[in-house]
């Protein structure tokens, strides 16, 4: 079995949206998704997860182009004016692509 390339997205963004956010990611493709708490530091300061309104989480998502060109704009449109949010895509190798 040899490798195939799926999209990773990664979304590091407010423990607050959580729900709607996984919600919206399902709608617009993804099979499935990984969330852990992230922290760290950036554009609006320092962030942890101690505090529920300061915590962050970090969605990551493996599909395909389609759906990863789908959740990038749903996501963007409906986000990112109101919220602390970063969105990356990198391309990646899977086995079993046709999990993603």
């Amino acid at each position: 079995m040899f490798p195939s390339t799926r999209k990773l997205l990664t979304i590091i963004t407010e423990a607050v949206i959580e729900e709607p956010l996984l919600r919206d990611i399902e709608a617009l493709g993804a099979h499935g998704y990984t969330v852990t708490d992230a922290r760290g530091k950036g554009h609006r300061g320092r962030r942890d997860a101690t505090w529920g309104p300061n915590a962050n989480i970090r969605v990551e998502i493996l599909c395909n182009d389609e759906s990863a060109m789908a959740i990038f704009n749903g996501v963007r449109e409906r986000y990112y004016e109101n919220y602390s949010m970063i969105l990356f895509v990198s391309d990646v190798e899977v086995l079993r692509p046709e999990k993603f």
